[in-house]
């Protein structure tokens, strides 16, 4: 598929057990490739090494380098280590970098190679189902503050997304079922069918059976690069659709500290939260939270934060990208399959919604 973006437009592609195409697909994405510098998380080294081999073997000279897994990497430090990295590779203009990883790896990568030069070409290769389906997919890098996710860092769109069902094969399970909330997110802001759809095959995709998994990420992506098409740069408002819950699990992760909740860990509970704040305001019906609530837990996914401080979290959500003038906004869902931006939420409503999933 292609995600529709005049000539930023590129090609995602979606396969299992394709390593051997790989180079063919980077050089056709990127025509005059020369250099490709492939910044990898460690816990993928071997699938990394593969590719590499892959692209040497088409006459490309590859420099590779490894990233901590977790999200502290998405740092200012490591930001400027690898910056040192690329200049002291010889990169220039017509270097790629190939981000090999999750998301932290595509949003650290990605930024790097947006700022290197004033912007050089990337390639996104996400090797975790959060990644395929969301975060390699339409542009976003950054890294995180001390006291803020994502508050750095630049929209760069890739040249290239490659996704293959074959490297979630030895991803650990807590890490594999976080990805499924991103799934689970796009049937509930835009696709009814496909929230219908992910009810019947929860289980297959638990289980990761490839062609579910395949269906899945192509509906994923499907549905992102229709956003991105229609708001690339969240300047109409469409694209903010794309953080429903993630308000309240940018918090989440805030203030339980980074890598104590998985991003779609705290993205699960985040969308809970966010339903129940909708019903609140007479938004939705409660069904639709107790749909949420059934698919989410059959994905192996927790729909509760135990620990959670409304105090610590609140003045954390009042950072978030989405506040204006200092007033709240959510992204909440009026049904399955549609959400809308809401303004001027009272903190009460806020505190009672976050109670309700302690």
């Amino acid at each position: 598929m292609t995600v529709e973006l005049g000539d930023r437009s590129y090609p995602i592609h979606v396969a299992t057990l394709a390593t051997g195409r790989f180079a063919a697909a980077l050089v056709e994405a990127t025509g005059d490739l020369s250099h490709a510098l492939v910044i990898y998380d460690q816990a993928v080294e071997s699938w990394a090494q593969e590719l590499c081999e892959k692209i040497s073997a088409s006459a490309v000279r590859v420099d590779r380098r490894a990233v901590p897994s977790g999200e502290p990497s998405k740092s200012i430090q490591q930001y400027a280590e690898l910056l040192d990295w690329i200049l002291q590779s010889g990169a220039d203009r017509r270097s790629v970098v190939v981000a090999v990883g999750g998301g932290v790896v595509g949003d650290l990568a990605g930024f790097v190679a947006a700022s290197y030069a004033r912007g050089i070409r990337f390639v996104q290769v996400p090797t975790t189902l959060l990644a395929m389906v969301d975060s390699s997919v339409g542009g976003k890098t950054g890294i995180n503050l001390a006291g803020a996710k994502n508050m750095v860092g630049a929209f760069w769109q890739p040249d290239l997304v490659w996704a293959d069902t074959a490297s979630l094969d030895s991803l650990p399970e807590r890490s594999y079922l976080s990805g499924l909330a991103e799934v689970v997110k796009y049937g509930v802001i835009e696709d009814a069918a496909f929230f219908s759809w992910l009810e019947s095959n929860a289980s297959a995709l638990v289980n990761r059976d490839p062609a579910a998994l395949r269906h899945a990420i192509r509906q994923s992506c499907l549905c992102k690069a229709r956003v991105v098409k229609e708001d690339e740069r969240e300047t109409s408002g469409r694209r903010a659709i794309l953080n429903y819950g993630h308000t309240f699990a940018h918090a989440i992760e805030a203030t339980a500290g980074y890598g104590q909740w998985l991003h779609g860990e705290a993205v699960s509970i985040g969308m809970q939260m966010a339903a129940s704040l909708a019903i609140q305001l007479g938004q939705c019906d409660a069904d639709l939270l107790e749909r949420q609530t059934t698919l989410l837990t059959r994905c192996g996914l927790p729909v509760r934060f135990p620990d959670a401080d409304v105090d610590a979290m609140l003045p954390v959500m009042g950072r978030d990208k989405k506040v204006a003038h200092g007033k709240l906004r959510f992204i909440l869902p009026s049904r399955i399959g549609a959400v809308e931006l809401v303004g001027d939420v009272d903190e009460s409503e806020v505190r009672r919604a976050v109670e309700a999933h302690r």
